[in-house]
């Protein structure tokens, strides 16, 4: 009886995959006739606005409407998907959950922004998944609950570590969420033509209909649909760029080449007579700065008292309202008192620094690391402190992967302990498409910009620089600092956020494929923010609610609480994304050092270690949180000003490993103070002992 029951479970997942397998294939063949059919009513004069609003519309509503054909209210369906997902399908939805806004947007902008030093973010990002693969994920998928907190409540009893784990969880999400949303509004304002804050509401709007209807099963199967959107998007202008500069459709193989050509170009542009000339201009601003942060008082009152002499001159000369309005600007963008002129000047001065290096304050793209090894002292500080970093990013990144609460929920989707194995190994197989492709796309980018947009004059710079302009000027400025009239590279300053956005404009593309680019980013917004919110709202409802609240709650009314919160906390996020507070990497780079910190130590010794106890995890946990947000507060310039943090970021360095790695510090406290704490206390209970050799041992006891 018993074999056939499995004979006939084997049938239906056999004959449920194979129906997945033509509706995706369906569905790829209809993007692709989307996506043709566009650029032939380009041609024929489609305006690029409407273009914008068809990409936008087309997607989310597609998206949408899987959300509302897998509505659910079923725990199981919408916590889990059933347990049901074949395990290449959930390597596919994993792959899309986990490249974010941060993946597809900012990871080919930061390689072109730092060179080598980007690629720390890969290495960390698929190292983590190995960690995830081999200390985690079937450990908890044997468990087989629902949420990251059920495990940490099972292992160390119900009590403190559940609800640190439900913190950190909530915590790690809503950071990272925040990063999405941001990217959503990013996306939304250049397809629209909205505000970004405006783009930010209109973008929720397709994140709340998959995970409010139907949870994890809607999510998921969006995810499927999401992965194929970006994946295309990503690689077709890529394609076409390295056919465009090389001839080769591969552009992988032609990386090294063109990387070759920009390192030349480089070496002339550090020469160029015109670009020297810019630096001087900025050498001559950050002077001026320092001089007036001498006496920032008398100063302040100088500039307020010349600003307001500018205007009423013209005023009384009956000026060019248009003079008259820039006057004004000029006056109300005076700091209001010596404490903010002071932190205005002081951010100004730092920018005016860097961008008083060669390149634009970029490094050398091939340059390893910063510094000479065999140069002065402080070359050699400088590169000791830069191969740190790069190790430390390394380190946090891989540690912080295999804790993030939205990925490791996604253990609990598979049928079986042996296809949550599988899942990881395809997710790395679709990560590794994108990942292969980030550093060509950066040096293929940087080769565009370097050969053709420098030395352009300025009143035929094309149209996408003022474009993007317009969506966010923090993100992409330009201005004829050295006055001739020619486009210098140090006369942009450009965000890494906009280079694989922009990347069709910059190669001369089609704006149908900008709008595709534009899709995929959203694509890859949305399917993390969908996974995130959910991890969030279940956090709520059923760790919360359900396990520490009211243990009787009937299952529709949880699973609709964890609907309501999903809404609340969605709108919060988009609050907080509005705000702007940091750019994409560091929201993302904070999420992943909160979970090295907060949740992999307790997971990790949770399930290798018998003697760690609760005592030990929960100050382990604190621990970890605690020294984790000191260092980011004492180090990162938007904390040190929420926080009035005036000493010199350099003072509160330890060993000079800059924020973004934070996580580093609070890991090993968290591992140090289990470790220590749990010897120091009485052994954990038997049923929590017996829950290790369960998980860990495929013949070991029945779960506690």
């Amino acid at each position: 009886m018993g074999e056939s029951s499995r004979e006939s479970s084997r049938d239906q997942r056999a004959s449920f995959k194979s129906q997945l397998n033509r509706v995706y294939a369906w569905y790829t063949v209809g993007f692709v006739l989307f996506i043709v059919t566009l650029g032939v009513a380009e041609h024929m004069g489609l305006p690029r606005g409407v273009i914008g609003i068809v990409f936008l519309l087309a997607t989310v509503g597609l998206y949408a409407g899987i959300g509302l054909m897998s509505r659910t209210n079923d725990p199981d369906e919408y916590y889990v998907a059933g347990r049901r997902v074949p395990a290449m399908y959930n390597g596919m939805a994993t792959a899309a959950d986990w490249m974010s806004a941060a993946s597809f947007i900012s990871l080919a902008g930061t390689l072109y922004l730092t060179g080598y030093g980007g690629l720390a973010f890969i290495m960390g990002w698929t190292g983590g998944y190995c960690l995830l693969a081999l200390l985690l994920a079937p450990y908890l998928r044997k468990f087989g609950r629902y949420t990251i907190p059920d495990f940490l409540g099972a292992r160390y009893g119900d009590g403190p570590v559940r609800l640190l784990g439900l913190f950190t969880a909530i915590l790690v999400s809503f950071v990272y969420v925040v990063a999405q949303i941001y990217g959503v509004g990013l996306i939304t304002a250049r397809l629209s033509g909205l505000s970004f804050e405006i783009g930010i509401f209109v973008g929720l709007g397709g994140i709340l209909v998959c995970s409010f209807l139907g949870g994890m099963r809607a999510i998921t199967w969006t995810q499927v649909a999401q992965y194929i959107v970006l994946i295309v998007a990503y690689l077709v202008p890529l394609v076409w760029l390295s056919v465009k500069q090389t001839g080769v459709p591969v552009p992988q193989l032609v990386y090294g080449q063109q990387l070759e050509r920009v390192t030349a170009k480089e070496r002339e542009l550090v020469d160029d007579p015109k670009e020297r000339a810019v630096i001087r201009a900025y050498e001559s601003r950050s002077a001026d700065l320092a001089a007036k942060l001498r006496d920032v008082p008398s100063a302040l009152a100088a500039e307020r008292a010349e600003a307001r002499r500018a205007l009423v001159e013209l005023r009384e000369s009956n000026a060019p309202l248009t003079r008259i309005q820039a006057a004004e600007r000029r006056l109300a963008a005076v700091p209001r008192d010596a404490a903010a002129a002071r932190l205005a000047w002081t951010a100004a001065k730092d920018a005016a620094d860097e961008r008083s290096k060669p390149l634009a304050g970029m490094p050398p793209h091939a340059q390893a690391y910063a510094g000479d090894p065999d140069g002065t002292p402080s070359e050699k500080r400088a590169y000791d402190d830069s191969r740190t970093n790069f190790l430390a990013l390394v380190f946090c990144l891989m540690v912080g992967t295999a804790g993030l609460p939205h990925l490791l929920t996604r253990c609990y989707t598979t049928p079986s302990v042996r296809e949550a194995r599988e899942s990881v190994t395809w997710t790395l197989f679709f990560i590794l498409l994108l990942y292969i492709s980030a550093p060509a796309l950066a040096v293929l980018v940087k080769y565009e910009i370097f050969n053709v947009l420098v030395g352009t004059p300025f009143d035929h710079l094309p149209p996408w620089i003022a474009a993007w302009s317009k969506v966010d000027p923090t993100l992409l400025s330009v201005s004829d600092v050295n006055h001739d009239g020619v486009f210098q590279l140090g006369e942009m300053r450009i965000g890494g956020d906009i280079i694989v956005l922009a990347t069709p404009e910059i190669a001369g593309l089609p704006y149908v494929v900008s709008g595709m680019v534009a899709a995929g980013g959203l694509a890859a917004a949305l399917s993390t923010a969908d996974g995130l919110l959910l991890t969030i709202s279940t956090a709520l409802s059923h760790d919360l609610y359900y396990k520490m609240v009211e243990p009787r709650a009937p299952t529709g009314r949880r699973v609709m609480l964890s609907k309501v919160l999903l809404l609340v906390v969605a709108l919060a996020a988009a609050y907080v994304a509005s705000l702007k507070v940091a750019d994409i990497v560091f929201l993302v780079s904070a999420a992943f050092s909160f979970a090295a910190a907060g949740l992999f130590p307790a997971l990790v010794a949770g399930i290798f270690w018998k003697r760690a106890n609760r005592w030990g995890a929960a100050l382990g946990m604190l621990a970890g949180l605690g020294v984790t947000f000191y260092y980011m507060a004492t180090t990162h310039p938007w904390l040190r000003a929420a926080f009035g943090v005036t000493r010199p970021i350099a003072d509160h360095l330890w060993w000079g490993i800059q924020p973004i790695s934070a996580g580093v510090f609070g890991a090993a406290a968290g591992f140090a103070v289990i470790v220590v704490v749990s010897l120091l206390t009485p052994a954990p209970r038997a049923n929590e002992q017996a829950l290790v050799d369960f998980v860990r041992y495929p013949g070991g006891p029945s779960a506690p």
